[in-house]
């Protein structure tokens, strides 16, 4: 085999270069109409009108509204997640700066700068919307999700978050949280998996509380308050992790 033919084989090809390209400007084509309009009144027809383009031949990247969607809410949740990742590396170089506050931050900062694209993931559901079991948004999300997984719990053993005080869980429960995925939250114990669904509602809820204007009252303070929170939450989790050494028989 010549380099050419090396150097052709190990490049995609003309054709699927053009076509990654029209799919990348179609979803950017999308994503303006939802940041213009909000992600209700997202429409293949005024996409492809937008571009120029038939909707028959919008089709041929897209076979669905709901194939559109579903590219939307996975590309969404990765460039939360790329926000939330270069929050991370930017704290890296401020002592103190605790890794779980940090991304936070940026996931409150994102949303803030965001809040159509964020109401796409956490708002009203999109009417006759469905996403595909194990499909590419659940895998978004739960890289995302290892993000404040990692950081909240990094530096834990096993033995320590199994051993962390919760109110007693149902046996329901338990038997639910134990055959949860291992690349979703299904590599945790269940009494860490409780902590964090606990800890992803607080943190959560201020930021939709703010997104949509209901902290407004607080004026200039809210970043504050934010950081306040999230200190104050992780310090109350950690405090229910037995420390290291000690007996968690």
């Amino acid at each position: 085999m010549t380099a050419t033919d090396e150097l052709a084989t190990a490049r995609p090809s003309l054709r699927e270069r053009r076509r990654a390209a029209a799919t990348r400007e179609i979803l950017e084509a999308a994503e303006s109409q939802i940041t213009e309009h909000g992600p209700a009144a997202l429409s293949l027809r005024a996409v492809a009108r937008s571009l120029g383009m038939t909707v028959q031949a919008l089709y041929h990247y897209f076979p669905s509204r709901d194939d559109l969607v579903t590219a939307l809410i996975a590309k969404t949740y990765d460039d939360l997640a790329a926000a939330m990742r270069t929050g991370l590396d930017a704290a890296a170089v401020e002592p103190g700066t605790q890794g779980v506050v940090a991304v936070s931050e940026a996931y409150r900062q994102w949303a803030i700068d965001h809040p159509e694209r964020f109401q796409l993931l956490y708002g009203t559901p999109l009417r006759y919307y469905a996403a595909p079991p194990e499909g590419p948004t659940t895998r978004a999300v739960r890289r995302m999700g290892a993000m404040f997984e990692s950081e909240l719990f990094g530096g834990f053993t096993t033995e320590q978050l199994a051993a962390a005080e919760v109110p007693e869980l149902s046996p329901a429960l338990r038997e639910q949280l134990e055959e949860l995925p291992a690349d979703g939250m299904g590599s945790l114990p269940p009494p860490a998996i409780a902590l964090l669904m606990s800890a992803w509602g607080h943190l959560h809820g201020l930021v939709v509380l703010e997104v949509f204007g209901h902290t407004s009252f607080i004026g200039d303070h809210q970043a504050e308050v934010f950081r306040l929170a999230v200190r104050t939450l992780v310090e109350d989790l950690h405090r229910r992790i037995p420390p290291a050494g000690a007996d968690v028989t």
